[in-house]
């Protein structure tokens, strides 16, 4: 930007104390258009000062906001536009002082050179009476995906962040937390509020909260933050979407939105929950609130078709680790929960947690006039332990009977309309469950004006359909011009593809006729950063492709990939992938994830390798290669490998994958190859759901199922075994017992 410092107009204020003395210093407004002018004005700005941002892109700018402004003239920092300010590259925002005000700017392209994006302090000085607003933070994030950055750190007191929208995070590290690790950021009275926090996808991995308040070390400590009327739209990054670990902390009238997780009070005593909202749409994981320590109100929420278990029900009751560490969970101790409306939502977990270790259950507590109603009338409780401690009264059932283990519940046949806020209520006037004039936070009310909310993922052939030949290089050229979301037709014939055709954009590769694709490179598909990819109806063989150890058809980036890919193969059929000792049709390599696989309707014969390599995240730290595998309707023949072999390892419990689920398929000779070092026709490790079905397992390795952390639920169910021992279920989740269901299944040894 070429040298411009221009002071805009000179503001001349007299004050009251003028009047007696002299008259207050004129503010002033400058527009700067680089950092050596931006240095130069904020070194000297006086409280009323405006300093503006030219418009532009601003790259590798670290900002440092330093001064001390009045509660009636702070200092600001803004864009000369609202939104055309672009802060890209190795740019951040450290704040240090009083009554500073930050609005209008966008950080995109690019992530910070140091652990935050906008902090509220310096290397010395702390943020206090200041606010950011209508500030946007748009996928900024680290290009290794387990790198850890965050792009909002409040310290100090009485600060404000507003209005803002942040979307995209993809690495390691919470969107935004409010630390409390010196006593000036204790007892902080910060207020969050009116905020659009937009789709934050699977991290599949701890560390992917969208808000923290606090951290185990100071959780006794409180914060005194307000967080109200914010919007968490698909905030999936891990099972806790906010996580309070402080005491006295009010989290009021926001709106989840089919976000995965829940809104947990992980530590600290205190706190107030109350009139927020949860739309799952039967989505999922889908969350509402989890209890967790003493003296918590939970009041006037409601939530509708959450799907989420365990941890992440739609309202869960922890046990406790009596007199615990810092760390662990508190026992639920004099808390109130009422007013609470549960409609058509699957999971109200009691005593969840429940160890040798986590051996106590909710005491002084009460639970009462909530409303429960589901229309297909199904059985909502699990409990783990003893709820004497818990008085449970005057609750309403709709359709379903009350539970046996305690008094406080009602049936009655309730009708549900819907109000003109958007929530269902009873047609009777009656006191439980939550206000009819509960206010609801839209996306609208969030966030900013002038930058869109746009969808995260583009569809599958939601583009233009582009027909290609089979001449020499044509199908890597249509890859290389397409865009997002286009279908590339193959007419009829043979493609014989010399290079790699490496894909950055969802793209979807469709036979139109008889296509037959080999390859003369190690790989064909490379997915590549942003990239996704749908198969159908071709014909693929390995014949010419190179003997080298490790071929595969489709393989992600051997480099750590920030966004998740979809993978769908679908009526196609692979063959001769036996040139070398380990030919895998599918491999993922280590830091890349997918939100889904799905392979159906296909066939696959004579590979000397895997199906599918799920197992390069092997250093137990709770990560995995994909959230969902599906397998529809598929033949596997004379595969030497695995189908799959699929690793999650370590303890940690914030996730809900890895899940399997086959059905209506047929194995025949899998998993016998003498390079197979996992022995099975199946290998699943750590994965958290597996759902085996209506399958024909014929002279194959067994499977092998490991269970390693939180309640793993395995169902191996109606499938045939013939000549193939039965499958091994292992168990090292210690302190629970078995969760495999293996039954009405036909062939297996007794």
């Amino acid at each position: 930007m070429s040298s411009r410092l221009t002071l805009l107009r000179p503001i001349v204020i007299l004050g009251t104390a003028a009047l007696i003395t002299s008259c207050d210093a004129a503010s002033e407004e400058y527009l700067v258009s680089d950092p050596q002018e931006y240095s130069q004005v904020v070194e000297s700005a006086k409280p009323g000062d405006v300093i503006r941002l030219a418009n532009g892109t601003w790259e590798n700018f670290e900002i440092l906001f330093e001064g001390k402004g009045r509660k009636d003239k702070p200092i600001t920092l803004t864009a000369e536009t609202k939104g055309q300010v672009i802060l890209s590259g190795q740019s951040n925002l450290r704040m240090a002082g009083e009554y500073l005000e930050v609005s209008g700017l966008v950080f995109r392209d690019g992530y910070t050179p140091t652990s935050e994006v906008i902090a509220f302090r310096n290397s010395k000085k702390l943020a206090n009476y200041s606010r950011v607003t209508e500030v946007v933070i748009d996928n900024y994030n680290n290009p290794e995906r387990y790198e850890t950055d965050f792009w909002v750190m409040m310290y100090g007191k009485n600060n404000r962040f507003d209005h803002n929208h942040l979307v995209g995070k993809r690495n390691k590290g919470v969107t935004m937390a409010v630390r409390m690790n010196t006593e000036g950021s204790q007892e902080n009275y910060h207020r969050i509020d009116h905020n659009y926090f937009g789709p934050r996808p699977i991290l599949g991995s701890n560390g992917g909260e969208t808000l923290r308040i606090g951290t185990s070390h100071h959780s006794r400590k409180n914060s005194h933050t307000t967080v109200e009327n914010n919007y968490f739209d698909r905030a999936d990054g891990e099972l806790e979407i906010i996580s309070s670990k402080s005491g006295k902390n009010k989290i009021l009238n926001n709106t989840f939105f089919e976000s995965r997780g829940t809104l947990t009070m992980r530590h600290g005593n205190d706190t107030l929950v109350e009139g927020n909202v949860f739309f799952g749409n039967d989505v999922d994981h889908t969350g509402g609130v989890r209890v967790i320590n003493a003296r918590q109100t939970v009041r006037n929420n409601y939530m509708e078709g959450l799907k989420g278990t365990r941890f992440g029900g739609a309202f869960v009751v922890m046990n406790g680790v009596p007199n615990g560490p810092i760390n662990r969970y508190d026992p639920v101790i004099g808390s109130t929960m009422e007013n609470n409306s549960l409609i058509n939502s699957d999971n109200l977990q009691l005593g969840a947690g429940s160890d040798e270790e986590r051996s106590g259950p909710p005491s002084d507590s009460t639970f009462s006039n909530n409303l429960i109603y589901n229309d297909d009338g199904r059985d909502v409780f699990t409990v783990y332990d003893d709820m004497s401690g818990i008085d449970f009264e005057d609750n309403i059932l709709g359709s379903m009977d009350p539970p046996e283990f305690t008094d406080g519940f009602t049936r009655e046949a309730l009708k549900m309309t819907r109000a003109e806020n958007g929530l269902m209520y009873p047609q009777s006037d009656i006191s439980a469950g939550a206000s009819r004039e509960l206010a609801v936070t839209t996306k609208d009310m969030t966030g900013v004006s002038w930058y869109p909310k746009t969808e995260p993922i583009v569809p599958f052939q939601s583009g233009k359909t582009i027909r290609v030949n089979s001449d020499e290089g044509a199908l890597l050229s249509a890859i290389q011009s397409a865009e997002a979301g286009d279908v590339l037709a193959l007419s009829p014939g043979d493609y014989v593809i010399g290079k790699f055709l490496k894909l950055d954009k969802p793209l979807t590769v469709m036979a139109e006729g008889d296509v037959n694709l080999s390859f003369e490179r190690s790989t064909l598909f490379e997915i590549l950063d942003g990239g996704s990819l749908q198969l159908i109806g071709l014909d693929i063989s390995g014949k010419d492709a190179p003997d080298y150890k490790g071929n595969s058809v489709i393989r992600t980036s051997p480099y750590a990939m920030l966004q998740n890919y979809r993978l769908e193969v679908i009526d196609s059929n692979f063959e001769d992938l036996d040139i070398n000792q380990s030919f895998n049709v599918i491999a993922a390599a280590k830091g890349t994830f997918a939100d889904n696989i799905l392979i159906k309707d296909s066939t696959f014969e004579t590979v000397s390798g895997a199906i599918l390599k799920l197992d390069t995240e092997n250093d137990d730290y709770g990560i995995y290669n994909a959230e969902y595998l599906t397998i529809e309707n598929s033949t596997f023949k004379d595969v030497e490998g695995a189908l799959v072999d699929y690793y999650r390892g370590g303890r940690d419990e914030s996730t809900f994958g890895p899940h399997f689920n086959m059905t209506d398929s047929t194995l025949r000779n899998v998993g016998n190859g003498p390079r197979n070092k996992s022995k099975a026709s199946i290998h699943l490790h750590g994965v958290q759901v597996t759902n085996i079905s209506k399958s024909t397992f014929e002279k194959s390795a067994p499977f092998l199922v490991t269970h390693t952390v939180s309640e793993p639920k395995t169902k191996i169910f109606n499938n045939t075994f013939i000549e193939t021992a039965s499958p091994r279920v292992i168990e090292l989740n210690s302190g629970l017992p078995p969760t495999a269901m293996i039954t009405d299944n036909e062939g297996l040894n007794p």
